[in-house]
């Protein structure tokens, strides 16, 4: 009998994943285990893996299929059996079908020109996905008048991001009506209008055209857009598209957190406090900072701001599919110890491809360090909704005057991006400040 293989249930949050690209087709002999193809969520991408030993008697879902989790979307048996019972009756949808004539462009009006979205059915179905209504309802956007392109007709996110409304200034709705120009889906003027400089931008096709003539020496590598790239350049270009991002610079004095970080390291084995880095010592500083100052440990939420009375702390973790950040929640509760074993624990799972997706979702304040490699300062680029991102950096040597002599003192640089509509620098900046005490005098910290 034909085994099944399931989509599998990537954590309780995700309701659908898409189909990123098979690694095998209709015919290949595969064994339990072998990856069959990559999916993503809205957070990461995973492996399918077989369910059994056998020939791949079908592929119901193409590559880009958005597919709903525990559906069926292969099988896997004995050359010649009949698995028509296993095949989802809308997994025929799914396939790619002929063009359906597309209706004539609506004319550039006086305030907006409506995108509409690429339907997979005839018309509406009146299902949507949480997502799709929540980002409706921030948009403005009635699910009920959009034709879903998710499975059996569902409105799924993008098919809502497709629907928003394009606002044009007058100069640009006049130039794109006298000369015919199109009008992008969004532009860079206030609230994503789309000024008279966004119609003599040099459009994304005229540039591969011109690319296309050029002659460059030496091979070329075109490498596709997809998984976890394309999961995080979405998120960074929203997040500065919608968001007033200010970045702090400043440095702390760092001999207290060395300091304690060598005692740490020739502790007995028994204290269990070997393992505890200098990013350790940050992560719980922060924490206790946070406690301090709630309006940073929030979400701007367009019309409203959500503060949060625990921290849910965001490490950003380097793994060889791209950037993921994994959640320790509750991170007010721990103490240093606790901390670094579960920032650990999920670092790790991130690397090895096995953290739950559930992980990945609900921070309210997020780190990220880039001191190992030496970096001095950079600008963070907010996870929005959060309100603020602390960049840690390399420690390096400090001039400081000490009466009339100079000391060179090692200083930890710190980068911290807040989101100017939810915050001003003023509260930053005392934030900041408090940080650095916590850390020059980090032993106290602990004690309090």
């Amino acid at each position: 009998m034909a085994t099944e293989v399931l989509m599998p249930r990537q954590g309780q949050s995700v309701e659908s994943c898409i189909i990123i690209g098979w690694n095998v087709k209709e015919g290949d002999t595969v064994t339990e285990g072998q990856p069959l193809c990559e999916v993503e969520t809205d957070k990461a991408t995973f492996e399918v893996e077989a369910t059994a030993s056998g020939t791949v008697l079908g592929i119901f879902y193409p590559d880009d299929a958005d597919v709903e989790v525990l559906k069926v979307i292969a099988a896997i048996g004995e050359p010649g059996e009949d698995i028509s019972a296993l095949r989802p009756a809308e997994a025929a949808a799914a396939a790619p079908a002929p063009a359906a004539p597309v209706a004539e462009e609506p004319k550039v009006e006086a305030v907006a020109a409506p995108v509409t979205p690429v339907a997979a059915s005839a018309g509406s179905t009146g299902k949507a996905s949480p997502r799709a209504k929540k980002l409706a309802q921030k948009k403005g956007v009635d699910v009920s008048t959009l034709a879903g392109t998710g499975p059996q007709g569902r409105v799924i996110e993008r098919d809502v991001a497709a629907a928003q409304a394009v606002v044009v200034t007058p100069a640009a709705q006049a130039k794109a009506q006298a000369e015919g120009l199109t009008v992008p889906d969004t532009g860079t003027g206030l609230g994503g209008r789309v000024t008279l400089a966004d119609l003599m931008s040099v459009a994304p096709e005229d540039v591969a055209e011109v690319i296309a003539t050029m002659d460059f020496s030496g091979a070329v590598t075109e490498i596709p857009v997809k998984g976890v790239r394309k999961v995080v350049a979405g998120r960074m270009q929203a997040s500065l598209q919608n968001t007033a991002q200010l970045t702090l610079n400043s440095s702390v004095d760092a001999r207290s957190i060395l300091g304690y970080r060598k005692k740490c390291k020739a502790a007995p084995e028994e204290a269990g406090v070997g393992g505890i880095t200098i990013n350790d010592v940050v992560l719980y500083a922060t924490v206790k900072t946070l406690m301090e100052f709630p309006e940073l440990n929030a979400h701007m939420m367009g019309s409203k701001i959500v503060q949060f009375e625990n921290v849910h702390l965001g490490v950003a973790v380097d793994t060889p599919r791209g950037l993921m950040v994994p959640v320790v929640r509750y991170a007010n509760a721990m103490t240093l110890k606790q901390l670094s074993a579960e920032t650990k624990r999920l670092a790790k799972a991130c690397i090895d491809g096995t953290v739950d997706p559930d992980a990945l979702t609900g921070g309210t304040f997020t780190v990220t360090n880039l001191g190992a490699m030496g970096i001095e300062s950079f600008t963070p680029v907010l996870n929005a909704p959060e309100v603020g991102i602390l960049g840690v950096c390399a420690i390096q040597p400090k001039p400081v005057m000490k009466g009339s002599d100079v000391e060179f003192v090692p200083h930890m640089g710190l980068s911290f991006t807040f989101d100017h509509c939810a915050a001003d620098g003023a509260p930053a900046a005392r934030f900041c400040a408090s940080l650095r005490n916590k850390l020059a005098a980090f032993e106290l910290t602990l004690a309090g």
